[in-house]
């Protein structure tokens, strides 16, 4: 979490204060792919201000649940010292997963602002819908689409560039096979 305290300027429009705090996750999510993990960034807002912030460390932490809104969530509730965080609204790069989704609905959070579509898990429109199921007791308002297209591309190249890693991979492995075969005893 940063220590200063980032505020959106004052006099914007929601759409351009929901660009603000995407473009915030967006850097956390390049901070992420530095790291070697699925760049996927979030903050939790309050009012005007950042209150937490999170970027994927399943890997490097050892932890399936250590997804950039698992991060951002623990950390607002740290330091609000409470495990409700109402009235926040979580900006995040990739829509959430089932498990992401769940936990704000019971974190309470009012709203999420998400930029990419996730087809096969997303949990808020795509593959799911987790965060404004009447089933629940709670309801996440949701607003998709903010930042769509650089958010898209980030995540395209960075499983591209894995795809063609592990294609690099096979085909050295395959070479060493044919130059080195494995004689029979």
């Amino acid at each position: 979490m940063m220590s200063n305290t980032i505020i959106c300027p004052d006099g914007l429009s929601q759409v351009e204060q929901d660009l603000f705090w995407m473009q915030k996750a967006f850097e956390l999510a390049k901070r992420s792919e530095a790291e070697g993990e699925v760049p996927v960034g979030a903050v939790v807002v309050l009012g005007n201000q950042l209150l937490a912030e999170g970027w994927n460390r399943p890997i490097q932490n050892h932890d399936p649940t250590a997804h950039a809104e698992i991060m951002a969530l623990q950390a607002a509730g740290q330091k609000l010292k409470n495990y409700r965080l109402i009235d926040t609204t979580l900006y995040v790069t990739l829509e959430p997963c089932p498990m992401c989704a769940s936990a704000m609905v019971h974190a309470r959070v009012a709203k999420v602002v998400y930029a990419a579509d996730d087809l096969k898990t997303g949990a808020a429109t795509s593959a799911f819908r987790l965060l404004d199921s009447t089933q629940l007791n709670h309801q996440v308002e949701i607003v998709s689409g903010v930042m769509q297209q650089p958010c898209s591309e980030l995540l395209s190249h960075f499983f591209k560039k894995r795809r063609d890693s592990k294609k690099k991979l096979k085909k050295d492995q395959q070479q060493i096979t044919q130059k080195n075969p494995i004689k029979a005893c």
